[in-house]
């Protein structure tokens, strides 16, 4: 099965932790990352830039409507991302655990899955 780490960071953690420390905490991640490969469990991964270069889109009714970033409402983003491919959601969630940005971030866990419910549960 397929699980997606989202790893969701306060936004302005990078900045207030800075450069040095900030090398220090991505050297952590890959090496977490390099473990997962070694096992087999990585689909993919990667960290993504901050809210203040993002852009997001919406279509309403027809009318396209884009917001350049920061995002004055939030107080948090998704700072990067593992999808993995384990058996099962007790894997994933002790992956999750071993992930060194639990340390200063919330590790979300979800499975991946259709874009309706499914009514069987």
């Amino acid at each position: 099965m397929s699980y997606l780490l989202l790893i969701i960071e306060p936004t302005g953690q990078r900045v207030e932790r800075g450069q040095e420390a900030g090398q220090a905490v991505y050297e952590r991640m890959l090496g977490f990352t390099a473990e997962l490969e070694a096992r087999g469990e990585l689909v993919a991964s990667n960290s993504l830039a901050s809210t203040e270069r993002a852009v997001r889109l919406q279509r309403r009714a027809g009318e396209l409507r884009t917001l350049d970033g920061p995002f004055a409402e939030t107080k948090e983003m998704v700072g990067g991302f593992f999808l993995l491919n384990v058996a099962t959601r007790e894997q994933a969630l002790a992956i999750a655990a071993q992930c060194p940005a639990a340390e200063w971030a919330t590790v979300e866990v979800r499975q991946v899955g259709p874009c309706y419910e499914d009514a069987l549960g």
